[in-house]
């Protein structure tokens, strides 16, 4: 016979042991903030070099005007490459860091990390991805699993219980 599994390396800890629900909002907006920031300089820069041409159609009894716009190269580049670097940003942020360190940009600011359940350690880069990822579960039903670490006993997203995760105060 094999012994038992070991039990989880987090046990149930009080409530207030674990990360409040505004630290955690908090960290997600600083985290999205250089994301949101470059795709407004690419959708400007798209924006301000649109290009407009217009024709005029002249018959005997009327004159009709027909103008159109359209985006530029530059501006669809512009854009796509805000997107690019972005998207770098957002992977290097959760995935990387958050997933060797425990903390984000913004978990950092706030002072929360995210660890496993069973260890107790940063969950590593492919664990923090899918993570993220996870989170399209939290926001299917109005979003409402983003609202779940209000009432759970751990305040866990349901994304953290899929993941055997827990968002805890980082130690001073």
């Amino acid at each position: 016979y094999a012994p038992p599994p070991p039990g989880p390396a987090i046990r149930t800890l009080p409530t207030e042991a674990y990360a409040p629900w505004v630290s955690r909002a908090l960290a997600f907006v600083i985290d999205y903030l250089p994301y949101v920031v470059l795709q407004a300089i690419g959708s400007w820069i798209m924006f301000a070099t649109q290009q407009s041409g217009c024709v005029t159609d002249v018959t005997q009894y009327t004159v009709n005007q027909y103008c159109a716009t359209q985006d530029s190269t530059t501006g669809v580049l512009a854009q796509w490459l805000a997107t690019l670097i972005g998207l770098g940003y957002l992977v290097w942020n959760y995935g990387y860091r958050q997933g060797t360190t425990g903390s984000s940009v913004g978990k950092s600011v706030t002072k929360i990390k995210v660890v496993s359940e069973v260890t107790g350690h940063p969950i590593g880069f492919g664990m923090s991805v899918v993570r993220q990822i996870a989170h399209i579960v939290d926001a299917i039903v109005c979003f409402i699993g983003f609202l779940l670490p209000l009432w759970d006993s751990k305040r866990q997203t349901l994304a953290d219980k899929i993941m055997s995760t827990v968002v805890l105060p980082i130690e001073q």
